[in-house]
């Protein structure tokens, strides 16, 4: 796989099913036009040939109507997603939206007639929405914005208080202008209606906004319009809430005891519609230390049991939770799909169950579960596998303290013995996982043996696992990385005297940290999006008002201890800086910093600026970036590991 192979990655979302309809949005990056374009494809039940079934440049987040009659779906001719449905048949979309910043993804009401979403509605002269005169403004001349809160601003989104995102609903009927049903105090999303379709049920920040907060709870509006109704107290947060026909809501949910609110294992809880006017206490299904729930679609009912999707040891897994279940451990949950894969998403219709399931060779397909019957309906990946994926063999290493480590090895083609680079995943609570990572095999496919793993702080493993380097960053994360390296280099194939180091984000921050530790092990080193300094991401990035504290603690001794650029002097080694010029998740003075260090000591450095992208460059960035970021990783490592 080269750089320029990018574009044959097809990646589909979240699929819409209905008897023999299935339907899911498969994008693609398109290097001509430096743009992604993604269009709705029909999956056939029966096993036949996938086909393409809408043709818009942007067509995603496809739902089918309850009575399975309509389609509703975004497309965005330009820049802004707009509402559009269609017959389940065939036939013309029709739009029934022209928001300014768009809409989002589409909920069927019971009825089949009407839909929520949420759309961010913009002040009066921002944005391109016309002031009090009528006059359209240029961004620059904007009036200034007056910040008053930590969370006014969000990475790859950008400001947030001055565009809400608000609740709609509308008749697909007889749309006419779509109103908000919620004022611009809170962002809202999430919806989800209630069985009667008298109100749709969404996730608010805590007080309905009223006070800088991570903590988010459940609110009812009623679907005419009215004050919202907090309906569930969460525990901490709340997400992708679903309620059943029985009016037990089911979600995704948090405990924080702040400020520990880091490193917690998202958790499936229940709860029943409140009917006294108190808001609903709801309670833990799944245990909090073992199970780790992703929050990328709703749970949803399947005959007595609730299906969710698990991170566990890299995988990805459709787990079945039974209803009455008291914080079950993972091993109390049946596995339906994703051994040795990542499942992505899912959806439930009837008794039948369709995901997208991603494996080490394929960035996603639609796999099909009809009673006995797993269905593979699609081969999206066949055009990249064709071009040659690198098998990836599982790798286990011991720790000095003898704590296990779990990772993965890409080997490149031929005897070797190949240079090696060991790469860190960013978050720090996240996960490499079994789907198909094309950094790692372009990196396979240029000669590079790729080391990666989940050491202690990665999510997947136990809440007590990602909760070990809170306070702890640099400690036994890094004891776990360099016990993986050393696992893969005892092969004879591998090259221990060429060695480099990279990863992003928390990755870069770990890449800065063993550059400067334990230098002596490696070549070079490549550090992307990286936090280098905790006294100012605390006040430069939009989660630094909270994240420092949880992670490192608010003593500045500890944090300058903590922090990489404490320690560029006893970097030695030729160092690539590298960042976005509008990452606001680790913003570029992170990276300016250690570039005028590591240059003041002489260091052999380089910084790599990529204008007009944020922190997701690697994985939503311009495809044209994408690639030069590819060309540039390619250029640097065959300069220092040749």
């Amino acid at each position: 796989m080269r750089p320029s192979d990018l574009e044959l990655l097809a990646v589909p979302g979240t699929p819409a099913l209905h008897g023999t309809l299935l339907l899911t949005a498969v994008t693609t990056p398109d290097l001509g036009g430096n743009t992604y374009r993604s269009s709705l494809w029909r999956a056939a039940p029966d096993g036949g040939a996938a086909r393409q079934w809408t043709h818009g440049e942007r067509d995603t987040d496809p739902a089918i109507s309850p009575d399975g009659r309509w389609v509703a779906f975004l497309r965005a001719d330009g820049d802004k997603p707009q509402l559009h449905v269609m017959p389940a048949d065939g036939g013309d979309a029709r739009r029934l939206t022209e928001l300014p910043l768009g809409a989002g993804a589409p909920v069927w009401a019971p009825d089949s007639r009407r839909v929520a979403f949420t759309a961010r509605v913009p002040e009066a002269g921002r944005y391109g929405a016309p002031d009090e005169d009528g006059e359209v403004l240029e961004p620059g001349a904007e009036a200034p914005r007056r910040i008053t809160r930590y969370d006014y601003r969000l990475d790859n989104v950008g400001f947030l208080r001055d565009r809400p995102r608000r609740l709609f609903v509308l008749d697909v009927t007889d749309p006419g202008e779509p109103e908000p049903l919620t004022d611009d105090q809170a962002d809202v999303s999430d919806p989800a209606w209630l069985p009667d379709g008298s109100a749709v049920l969404v996730v608010a920040p805590r007080e309905w906004g009223a006070t800088d907060t991570e903590e988010s709870d459940l609110y009812l509006v009623p679907a005419e319009g009215g004050e919202p109704v907090l309906a569930v107290r969460s525990a901490g947060s709340a997400a992708k809430p679903s309620v059943t026909a029985d009016g037990t809501i089911f979600f995704y949910g948090q405990e924080y005891t702040w400020p520990h609110v880091v490193a917690r294992n998202p958790g499936l809880w229940s709860a029943e519609l409140p009917a006294d006017g108190e808001p609903a206490k709801p309670r833990r299904l799944t245990d909090p230390e073992s199970v780790y729930c992703m929050a990328d679609v709703p749970p949803a009912q399947f005959r007595d049991e609730v299906l969710v999707t698990v991170l566990n040891r890299g995988a990805i897994e459709l787990r079945a939770v039974p209803r009455d279940a008291d914080r079950a451990p993972l091993d109390g949950l049946g596995r339906l799909l994703g051994d040795r894969g990542a499942v992505r998403s899912f959806t439930v219709h009837g008794e039948r169950i369709a995901a997208v399931v991603a494996r080490p060779d394929s960035s996603g397909d639609v796999v099909l579960l009809d009673g006995p019957d797993q269905l593979v309906l699609t081969d999206f990946a066949k055009p990249v596998r064709e071009k040659g994926i690198h098998p990836v063999e599982e790798l286990t290493a011991t720790a000095p303290d003898g704590y296990p480590v779990h990772g993965w090895l890409v080997l490149p083609e031929g005897d070797g013995p190949h240079p090696v680079l060991l790469v860190v995943h960013g978050g720090p609570f996240a996960a490499y996982d079994w789907g198909l990572f094309d950094e790692a095999q372009v990196y396979a496919s240029a000669g590079y043996a790729v080391v990666m793993g989940n050491p202690r702080g990665s999510a997947g493993y136990g809440e007590s696992h990602g909760q070990a380097i809170v306070h702890g960053l640099g400690t036994v994360d890094v004891d776990d990385v360099l016990a993986l390296l050393d696992a893969a280099l005892e092969r004879d194939d591998l090259d221990s005297s060429r060695v480099g180091v990279m990863g992003g984000s928390y990755g870069g921050f770990m890449t800065t940290w063993l550059a400067a530790h334990h230098g002596s092990r490696f070549r070079a080193a490549w550090s992307e999006r990286a936090v280098n300094a905790w006294d100012s991401f605390t006040g430069s990035s939009d989660i630094g008002w909270f994240f420092t504290e949880a992670y490192v603690g608010a003593d500045p001794v500890v944090q300058r201890e903590r922090s990489p650029l404490t320690y560029a002097a006893q970097i030695r080694i030729p160092f690539a800086v590298v960042h976005s010029e509008h990452d606001w998740r680790c913003p570029v003075e992170q990276a300016q910093r250690l570039f005028v260090e590591l240059k003041r000591n002489g260091t052999e450095v380089e910084m790599l600026l990529f204008p007009g992208e944020g922190h997701e460059l690697s994985r939503s960035g311009k495809p044209r970036h994408r690639v030069q970021r590819f060309d540039a990783i390619l250029d640097w490592w065959s300069r220092h590991l040749a």
